[in-house]
């Protein structure tokens, strides 16, 4: 193994042990706090404590968790994890008042079903990011450039699209839409697996120089750490580019308006959140995820006032 391609297994190792953690609660509650939130102003309405619903393996939402800790807790609240494996079981947490926050949710395209489902009882507080987008993917040195390539060479793929947990909306597309669309069914095997076990396959493929395609988002730490290419999607059967949305359980935005209104006004450029998920998944990493975010806002001091004012 080359000394460059050495480095970058050691990084993206980083990023595979932030993916592989399993579904825990952090940050738990007291019980016997009846402090008021305080800080910088404090809430005006009875909210104490905020529950932030998200999917650990998912590093957008992980990233967006560690954020909004680092905010929330600065002006005196109580935050909770709630760290849950897959899509579905979240949107039920939060259309059930389980979970307070969703903060980082494809709501728009990728989670439509799930927000046809439960959107009724969800407050979407906006858009934080603006062009996130569903992609299929293949390493540098494959010479396809088009998803359309695909059904004529099945066999350097050994027939299998390598893709990540059953319930993600990215899973179901893949199934009911690309591959109908490009004729795939028949010669294509969608691997319904998980974040982690896609990204160990991708980067024994790429160690090894052996073709592998697998399903992927933008954003996401994996597309700079890989030596990888999205492939052309000129059906456009993945879908647009869509937003990524901080969704709450219905009556958030009166019962912590403070919260609610600073979700609300947030936004990230693609190099801001480039930085924060850079930070979080690869210099720090797994047990680091809050120095993390102390220097980000360090690098980005524009973002902190926005925030912490």
């Amino acid at each position: 193994m080359t000394g460059q391609r050495k480095r970058r297994s050691m990084k993206v190792a980083a990023g595979l042990a932030a993916v592989a953690l399993t579904a825990t609660a952090c940050g738990g509650d007291d019980g016997g706090d009846d402090t008021n939130a305080s800080g910088n102003g404090g809430s005006s309405s009875s909210c104490e404590s905020v529950a932030l619903g998200f999917i650990p393996s998912w590093t957008d939402g992980l990233s967006m968790a560690y954020l909004w800790q680092n905010v929330l807790e600065d002006k005196g609240y109580e935050v909770e994890f709630e760290e849950i494996a897959d899509a579905a079981p979240l949107y039920a947490g939060l259309a059930g008042g389980d979970v307070d926050v969703y903060p980082s949710a494809w709501s728009e395209a990728t989670h439509a079903d799930y927000m046809e489902e439960y959107g009724d009882d969800i407050e979407d507080l906006g858009a934080w990011y603006g062009s996130a987008r569903l992609t299929f993917a293949v390493p540098e040195y494959v010479d396809i450039e088009s998803i359309a390539d695909l059904a004529d060479n099945a066999d350097r793929f050994d027939g299998r699209i390598v893709g990540i947990e059953p319930g993600a909306g990215l899973t179901r597309i893949t199934k009911e839409d690309v591959m109908p669309t490009y004729g795939l069914t028949d010669s294509y095997q969608l691997v319904e697996s998980s974040t982690t076990a896609m990204l160990t396959e991708l980067q024994a493929a790429v160690d090894a120089e052996e073709d592998i395609v697998v399903t992927l988002w933008r954003p996401f730490w994996a597309n700079s750490e890989f030596p990888i290419k999205d492939l052309e999607d000129p059906e456009g059967a993945l879908g647009e580019a869509e937003g990524l949305h901080t969704l709450a359980r219905t009556g958030f935005g009166d019962d912590c308006s403070e919260v609610a209104e600073l979700m609300e006004g947030f936004e990230l450029t693609d190099d801001q959140y480039g930085s924060l998920e850079n930070l979080v998944v690869n210099e720090y990493g797994e047990g680091q995820y809050e120095e993390a975010v102390e220097a980000f806002f360090e690098e980005n001091p524009d973002v902190e006032e926005s925030l912490k004012g």
